[in-house]
């Protein structure tokens, strides 16, 4: 898996403060976070081994985050420290060479864009080379959005908002994922999913002419926070560990493993381990 960090500080009150105003919190914690860790933890969580790709700072929190990897038993190789803030946006080219064997070997390569795009983009196609299921996630959504990563994209995956950052298609509906699936289609892409929070998500493919609704279950959401790097994390589990499941119940299964992580706060404080959950999911 190719993917980012960060470190999320929360605080919890009863409301929202007005403009200008202070009030008090009851609870204040830092979380381990960033879209592809966050995917990343998920998948390990479940079952899968998982590497990481990316750069962390020299100080206690580029520290602290190498520890919570090694205790999810994700394989991290030869740490590469950098001392300046965003050191995510430092992760290179030669930096890919370096971990082109970990890429080219896995079963499923995983992208966001919370690194330097053109990075990403060359992930994908070193995995595309090496035959490789790859699997993009477009966060945070760029409106010009490089047109290769549709086509190097075996799975794109998007949300509501990113779909219409992506396509100016506001999506409000069934009926709208399924208008920007198939623009995203067009594009190039093989197969979206684009995710819809309670409502679960639509998966639009060229191989079929209908799209596909795979509701998520009721649940009663406590924090929706990193809820679709869960979906995301679990999904790339399925396809590596289950790719003989149909794609329809390879996300049917991922929106019942993304519907407990927002039975709980925080991120990746929140994502089930795989003995936590029911065992038909497996």
């Amino acid at each position: 898996m190719y993917v980012n960090i960060a470190l999320n500080w929360n605080s919890l009150t009863t409301r929202l403060p007005k403009a200008g105003e202070t009030i008090l919190g009851h609870k204040f914690f830092v979380g381990f976070g960033g879209k592809g860790a966050n995917q990343c933890v998920q998948s390990a969580r479940l079952g899968a081994k998982t590497s990481l790709i990316c750069k962390v700072g020299k100080d206690s929190f580029g520290n602290d985050y190498v520890d919570n990897l090694k205790k999810n038993g994700i394989s991290t190789g030869q740490n590469v420290i950098v001392i300046v803030p965003g050191a995510n946006l430092l992760l290179n080219f030669e930096d890919l060479k370096r971990a082109s064997d970990v890429i080219c070997k896995a079963k499923v390569v995983v992208c966001q864009l919370e690194i330097t795009p053109a990075v990403s983009l060359e992930a994908l196609k070193m995995a595309r080379a090496s035959g490789v299921k790859t699997l993009f996630n477009p966060a945070p959504a760029l409106a010009d959005l490089d047109p290769q990563f549709y086509t190097y994209s075996d799975i794109f995956c998007c949300n509501e908002t990113e779909a219409e950052i992506l396509t100016g298609i506001p999506v409000g509906n069934l009926e709208d994922a399924e208008k920007v699936g198939r623009m995203l289609l067009e594009r190039g892409c093989k197969l979206v999913i684009v995710t819809l929070g309670a409502e679960g998500c639509m998966m639009i493919s060229g191989d079929e002419p209908i799209p596909k609704h795979v509701p998520a279950g009721k649940v009663r959401a406590v924090d929706t926070t990193g809820a679709g790097d869960s979906f995301v994390g679990a999904l790339a589990f399925y396809l590596a560990h289950y790719p003989k499941l149909s794609m329809e119940e390879m996300i049917r299964k991922s929106n019942c493993v993304a519907s407990v992580s927002v039975q709980a706060p925080g991120t990746q404080s929140s994502y089930p381990y795989r003995k936590d959950l029911p065992q038909d999911l497996f």
